[in-house]
This record gives structure tokens, C-alpha cells and sequence, in this order.
């Protein structure tokens, strides 16, 4: 059975504070414009991982100060500490988001933060002080395994009908198998599969769904033991990576098809629909051969894709592969529709792209923020200007080690956030200094008007200066929601 973890300081909290009450509206904001004319982040949530960087004790959430009004600007506040350790934390979402803002008794107040790689799933309590979270609840792994068949736990969206629901990327043998779990809203117990029995897929990792359109989409990585020994091109050539992305019936929670991306559409990641409800359209990104792909609804009502970006590989030498992809990582789209960003985790590049054509994205923003591409480093592009490799980034006397990763948008679009963590297995293969040194968490001035994008050089955090040593942070979340865990209906 699920463990519930009650904390002393639960019992100090007056009776009244805790009772269920309903409000004008529940959580979140009418529509993604509404949204836009939300409050300014002075808050950001970031996992922060142990699991192979060589320091002690469990993974924890840390809270993140944003406001440059505030003497602890870009300070971690404070930290909470899972129960366990080699947890390794990464993506989160919530109890209730802007899908249920019909519903008055609703309250966004817990963050759910699933661990890849043990499939423990932590129930965070933000709503009695936000800024000194703590555990609700815990689900063992045990729960997932006995109950759907499934494990790796990533992806969490909260459904309008007040369920909890998070993509699973494999089985309890570390084979790949794309599922996606269903929890009670209110007590937090593993109730189902979402989807038929008969209907699980390949491979899973993302989630999006529209339900003005009866559909979800959802993505592939690959099997969670090739992810766990870090990328092998013989697992490539194995079949242990995806290449498609699945159409599902939102309402009968049925397989419609699958599409294979082909080659350019290895590793499809993360996908995300345009914000409006009425949209049918959205994109995903590609890892490996660092495609986005467009996803859109044809006349005749079936669901389609065509390749939008390429970002050309580059051929190099001092690496271990002859070329070198972008590799991207992250992808969001800004609440109002216009603008596309995306994460070259190994270039170094965070990319803006007008995308009120849809079809045909335009680039009109590019900043460098560390990679493997960088001039004082082994890897030499080979073919291209020299000037094409970026100078280090240095920020406050902090290098920035790693490449751009998690991105998160604030609400108006004038601020991006990134991260450089990817998981630990692969930030050992790929950026051993980050590693060693801690990952950091930047902040992007964005150009709304016209495009751009502009390094913040007032705001680090530099989590290699963490108290019991370097940590690696990954996604980034806002108390009040955000434009990649708000879904309108």
C-alpha cells in the first residue's frame, strides 16, 4: 500500500486553514491570454538530483527565489529532501491546473514529482506555504508495478474530472512500454491505466491532449534499460529507441494510430499543442536528428505530421560521433500562440521561432548558453567558420557548464528560464565538468515584440555552492502554473 507521511508541523496548523473550501473559480486562469495578465514569478520549484554525481543523500526539491526585488534574488530558499536515496527526481505536475477552473472546490496545492528511475512518486504539499513545501504523501514504486504493470513514471497532467494522470515510460523489467497511470485527486491512491489494456504502445515519455478534439498525443524515448547506460549507437540499431508519436480517442481511451516519424523523427520527446482549445495543431520536438515535426488535424478529421525545422548537424572532430546533433531536448510554446522555443542540449543554442504561420517557422531569436560546441573546448567544428563556436559563457564568476536543457516560459513571455540538466546518466557521458561542478539555472530576456533573446547576466543560481556539494537541476516549475502544465479545455 501507498505510505502516507504526516509531519509534526501539520498538527500546529489551525483546523480551519485545512478544510476543503470553495472559491469563485478554481485554480488557473479562463484562458492562456487571461493567463498572460497573470502575476510575475517571484517563485520556481527545480528537482535537484544526487544520483551519480558522487555526493551523498537523497534527491530534493528546491525552491528558487525570481524576485529581483528580494535580497535572496536567484538563491535557493529552501530545500526538501525526499525520503529516499538514488530517487532520481525529473518532471512534476499537478493536483489541479487551469483545466479545472470550472470546478470552485478545486485547489492547486500539490505538486506531483515522480522519480524516473526508482518509480516513486512524492505527493508535495505547496499549498500551506509555498515556499517551504514539504511531503504529503509518498507511492512506492510497488504501487505501479502491481497495480498497471508499469514503472518510470514522467510525464503528470491533471484531467478536468479531478484524476491525476502520468505517462510511464517502461515495465517493472526495464523493458519499454508507453503507459500512463491514473491517481485519485484527492487521496493520491494508483487507481488504473488510463488507456485499454490491449492499447499500450512501444514506447512512451510525453503527453498532450485536447479534448475540444477528442485526441491526445503522446511521444516516445526509449527502453529504460538502454536510457540507464547512457546513449549507445548499438542500441540505436537494436530498436530501443522510438520514432513515433500515438494518436489516442480522449474520450474511449483508445489507440486511433500511430505515425512513424521516420529518421528525422527519431526520439520524439517533448510535444505540446497550441494553447487555445480550439487549435488543432501542436508540435514535437526531436532529439536525435533535431526535427520539429508539426502535428495538425486534416480535412477529413484524421491527424497528420510534416517536418517544419531542421537544425543541420555539424561535423566535428575531438567527440564521438564524426557529426553532432543539436539535440533537442525542451520544447514550449508561448500562451499566446506566437512563438516556438527550443533547447539544443548539445549545441548549446536556445532558439525562438515565429510560428504564426504554423507551416513555416521563423527563426527570430538565438542565443548560445554553453554546449559542447564551445571555442576553448576539444571539439573543433570542422567545414565552417571558425567564429561559428561560442566563447564560454560566464556569468557572476560562474561558468556555465552543460548545455541549455529545461526551458520554462513566465506567463507574459518576457522571461525564460533554463536549466542544464538532462538525467544523470547522460549528463556523465556528455558533460562530466557539469557533473563535477553543478548544474545552473539561467534567465533569458525575450523580445516579444520583435523576437530576440538576451542573457540575463544579473541571475544565476549555481547549484555547484549547495551545501553538502553539487547537485544537478532539472525542470522547472511555477507555483501558480505555467505554459507547460496548463491545459484548456
Amino acid at each position: 500500500m501507498a505510505k502516507r507521511h504526516v509531519h509534526p508541523q501539520r498538527d500546529k496548523i489551525p483546523q480551519e486553514t485545512m478544510k476543503d473550501e470553495c472559491h469563485i473559480h478554481g485554480p488557473g486562469y479562463p484562458s492562456p491570454l487571461e493567463a498572460m495578465k497573470g502575476p510575475r514569478e517571484e517563485i520556481v520549484y527545480l528537482p535537484c538530483i544526487r544520483r551519480n554525481t558522487g555526493t551523498e543523500g537523497p534527491d530534493y526539491l528546491a525552491t528558487v527565489d525570481v524576485d529581483p526585488k528580494s535580497r535572496t534574488y536567484s538563491q535557493v530558499i529552501h530545500r526538501l529532501p525526499m525520503l529516499h536515496v538514488g530517487d532520481e527526481l525529473h518532471h512534476s505536475g499537478w493536483n489541479a491546473c487551469s483545466s479545472c477552473y470550472a470546478d470552485a472546490c478545486k485547489k492547486r496545492d500539490k505538486l506531483i514529482l515522480p522519480s524516473l528511475y526508482s518509480s516513486r512518486i512524492y505527493i508535495i504539499d505547496v499549498g500551506h506555504n509555498c515556499r517551504a513545501p514539504r511531503i504529503h504523501k509518498v507511492i512506492e514504486p510497488s504501487e505501479l508495478h502491481e497495480k498497471c504493470d508499469s514503472a518510470n513514471p514522467h510525464t503528470t497532467h491533471c484531467l478536468a474530472n479531478g484524476e491525476v494522470m502520468i505517462s510511464t515510460i517502461g515495465d517493472p523489467r526495464g523493458n519499454a512500454k508507453g503507459s500512463f497511470v491514473l491517481l485519485d485527486g484527492e487521496t493520491f491512491e494508483v487507481k488504473s491505466t488510463w488507456e485499454k489494456k490491449s492499447d499500450s504502445v512501444p514506447f512512451g515519455y510525453d503527453y498532450w491532449y485536447q479534448p475540444r478534439h477528442n485526441v491526445m498525443i503522446s511521444t516516445e524515448w526509449g527502453a529504460p534499460k538502454a536510457i540507464e547506460k547512457g546513449f549507445r549507437l548499438t542500441d540505436l540499431e537494436a530498436g530501443m529507441y522510438g520514432h513515433s508519436i500515438h494518436v489516442w480517442d480522449w474520450t474511449s481511451h483508445t489507440l486511433i494510430k500511430s505515425i512513424d516519424l521516420g529518421d528525422d523523427g527519431l526520439i520524439p520527446l517533448e510535444v505540446r499543442f497550441l494553447h487555445n482549445p480550439d487549435a488543432s495543431q501542436g508540435f514535437v520536438g526531436c532529439a536525435l536528428r533535431s526535427s520539429i515535426f508539426r502535428i495538425y488535424k486534416t480535412e477529413d478529421g484524421t491527424w497528420a505530421t510534416h517536418k517544419v525545422i531542421q537544425v543541420p548537424s555539424k561535423k566535428v572532430t575531438g567527440w564521438m560521433m564524426e557529426e553532432m546533433p543539436g539535440l533537442i531536448t525542451d520544447i514550449l510554446i508561448s500562451l499566446c500562440d506566437r512563438f516556438l522555443y527550443f533547447s539544443n542540449w548539445l549545441h548549446g543554442d536556445i532558439r525562438q521561432y515565429d510560428i504564426s504561420d504554423p507551416c513555416n517557422p521563423k527563426l527570430v531569436g538565438q542565443v548560445f548558453v554553453g554546449g559542447s560546441l564551445l571555442k576553448d573546448g576539444n571539439v573543433k567544428v570542422v567545414d565552417e567558420d571558425p567564429n561559428c563556436q561560442p566563447e564560454p559563457l560566464v556569468i557572476k564568476g560562474t561558468r556555465v557548464e552543460g548545455g541549455p536543457q529545461m526551458i520554462q516560459l513566465s506567463l507574459d513571455g518576457k522571461r525564460l528560464y533554463c536549466s542544464t540538466s538532462l538525467y544523470s546518466t547522460w549528463d556523465n557521458q556528455f558533460y562530466t565538468c557539469m557533473v563535477k561542478k553543478g548544474s545552473v539555472l539561467l534567465q533569458i530576456d525575450v523580445d516579444t515584440n520583435n523576437g530576440g533573446l538576451k542573457v540575463n547576466k544579473n541571475f544565476i543560481c549555481d547549484f555547484g555552492k549547495e551545501p553538502n556539494g553539487p547537485v544537478l537541476a532539472h525542470e522547472v516549475r511555477y507555483p501558480g502554473g505555467d505554459c507547460t502544465s496548463d491545459i484548456w479545455i
